[in-house]
């Protein structure tokens, strides 16, 4: 069955945009697993311009489900999740002061810098997953490099969804059945949100994980968080 994790970064954005402590990351962690949430996906950036290394700090001890840190493997990250032991580092692509994540890892070309990155991870009992493109050599280059799973870039299936949802989720469900048969778990994020995200998994019904921040945080603006969080886990039911 496939579980949400949901991304509260944005949590922190808005704390960020006044200053203090509100609202607070903390509570937003504690109330998304209270209402049904799976998982909790943070994303520090060198900047600090949402999550901080001392959220990350913060948080963990509160974690009751799963914790979920992604970011781009520099020496502070590595250090900061295996300092707090996640259950899951995430390794995105993003240049430091990139606005969003909006591309996956070219696994061939960066394959020894993985190896490393995987085998320190591994080494404390983290599992790893690498952000991909729905493409099938960066999905083998992901098996190559050690990795327990990999992450589908979701952005180009939201774009196309509304205008030709099965040409939309093609590319991932192939990309998806080669990661099966390579043996790697699969989770997928990036502009998934209540118009589409039932769609993608009717059709990769064995994606482990689906990690979900914006969109869901502002469906939370309207329906608040625990009907949000409903309507979200009920996209995600077999």
């Amino acid at each position: 069955m496939t579980r949400l994790s949901v991304n509260i970064n944005k949590i922190a954005t808005l704390r960020n945009s006044r200053g203090g402590k509100m609202p607070s990351v903390l509570d937003a962690a504690i109330y998304c697993q209270k209402f049904g949430a799976e998982g909790i996906t943070v994303h520090p950036r060198p900047d600090e311009r949402h999550i901080t290394r001392q959220d990350v700090y913060d948080i963990k001890p509160h974690i009751t489900t799963e914790f979920n840190i992604e970011g781009y493997p520099s020496e502070d990250f590595i250090r900061l999740v295996t300092d707090v032991k996640a259950d899951q580092a995430t390794l995105v692509p993003d240049q430091p002061g990139q606005l969003t994540s909006d591309h996956g890892w070219n696994t061939v070309e960066h394959h020894d810098f993985l190896v490393d990155v995987i085998r320190r991870f591994k080494a404390v009992g983290i599992r790893t997953s690498i952000f991909v493109d729905p493409d099938l050599k960066a999905v083998e280059g992901a098996a190559e490099v050690g990795a327990d799973r990999i992450e589908l870039y979701t952005e180009p299936y939201a774009s196309m969804y509304l205008s030709d949802p099965d040409k939309a989720v093609a590319p991932f469900v192939e990309a998806a059945k080669l990661a099966k048969e390579l043996g790697l778990g699969i989770n997928a994020g990036h502009d998934l949100s209540l118009k589409n995200l039932k769609f993608l998994i009717d059709k990769i019904p064995y994606i482990d994980e689906v990690s979900i921040g914006h969109a869901l945080i502002a469906d939370a603006l309207y329906m608040g968080l625990r009907d949000t969080i409903h309507e979200y886990l009920e996209c995600i039911e077999p």
